[in-house]
C-alpha cells in the first residue's frame, strides 16, 4: 500500500497586493516542514498546483529536507478555488482584494472581521443557489479536486503499477490548498457539505494529511499534522 501527503501551502500574504506568494512566516514554516520531513520516508514523487504559493511552499520544503528533490509534477487541478471570484460574488467590494484585505488588516479585530466575511461568502457558494454568478461553483471545485486525486492514483496503480516496477513509488507528496484538501476528506469520508467547511475552517498553514492507497481502496491515516509547527512555538501556527 502507498501513501499520499496532501500539503497544505505555508502562510500566505494576506492583506498585500499580490496573495498568491509566502509570507515570511510561510517561507519559515515550510523549511520547518523540511526540517521535520528529514525523520519521515523520503518523498518517491511530488504533485503541486501551479499557484505560486504551491511552488515557493516545495522550494522551502527542500531547502529545510536538505535531500534530492524528486521527480515534480504540476497538475492544476490542485489549485485551491478562486477566493477573490466567490468574495466578489457575494460582495462587489471585494473586486479590489487587496484594498479591502487592506482596511480590514487595520481594524482591532482584523481576523474575526475577515473570517466572518469569509465565512458568508463561502456559505453562499456552497449553497448552490448562485452557481451562475461564479467563475467555478463549488460542485465543478469538488468534481476538479476529486479527478486530479484519481489521476495521480490511476497514474501509480495503472502507468506505474507496484508489483510491475523496479523502483515502485510508495511516498507521494501533494502540496496544496486548504479547499482541496477539505473536499478530499469529505470525499474519503463521506462528510456532507457543512462538515467539510469545518474541515476548511481548522486546516493550519503547512498541516499535512496522510492517506494509503491501492487499487480498491482509499482511506485516511491522519489529517491536519502541524507538530513542526507546535515544535518551534505556537506563534508558527496559522490559518491562513
Amino acid at each position: 500500500m502507498s501513501a499520499i501527503y496532501l500539503i497544505r501551502h505555508g502562510q500566505a500574504s494576506f492583506g498585500k497586493a499580490d496573495y498568491d506568494q509566502l509570507s515570511e512566516k510561510g517561507n519559515f514554516q515550510s523549511q520547518l516542514l523540511g526540517k521535520f520531513w528529514q525523520a519521515l520516508p523520503a518523498p518517491d514523487k511530488i504533485f503541486l498546483g501551479d499557484l505560486l504559493r504551491h511552488e515557493q511552499t516545495l522550494e522551502n520544503f527542500i531547502e529545510g529536507y536538505q535531500g534530492v528533490k524528486p521527480s515534480t509534477v504540476l497538475h492544476s487541478g490542485f489549485n485551491e478555488f478562486n477566493h477573490v471570484d466567490m468574495l466578489t460574488s457575494y460582495d462587489a467590494g471585494w473586486k479590489n482584494f487587496a484594498l479591502m484585505a487592506a482596511k480590514i488588516s487595520q481594524q482591532p479585530d482584523a481576523n474575526r472581521l475577515f473570517q466572518k466575511e469569509f465565512s458568508l461568502a463561502l456559505n453562499r457558494w456552497v449553497s448552490g443557489k448562485y452557481d451562475d454568478d461564479y467563475i467555478e461553483s463549488w460542485f465543478q471545485f469538488k468534481k476538479r479536486c476529486i479527478t486530479a486525486l484519481r489521476d495521480v492514483v490511476n497514474q501509480e496503480l495503472i502507468i506505474n503499477p507496484p508489483l510491475n516496477s523496479l523502483n515502485p513509488t510508495k511516498n507521494i507528496c501533494i502540496f496544496t490548498s486548504g479547499g482541496t484538501i477539505a473536499v478530499i476528506i469529505q470525499h474519503i469520508l463521506g462528510l456532507t457539505d457543512e462538515n467539510s467547511l469545518a474541515v476548511i475552517q481548522q486546516l493550519r498553514n503547512t498541516g499535512v494529511t496522510k492517506l494509503f492507497f491501492s487499487k480498491n481502496k482509499l482511506t485516511i491515516d491522519y489529517l491536519n499534522n502541524y507538530a513542526h509547527l507546535t515544535q518551534a512555538g505556537a506563534d508558527w501556527v496559522t490559518f491562513r
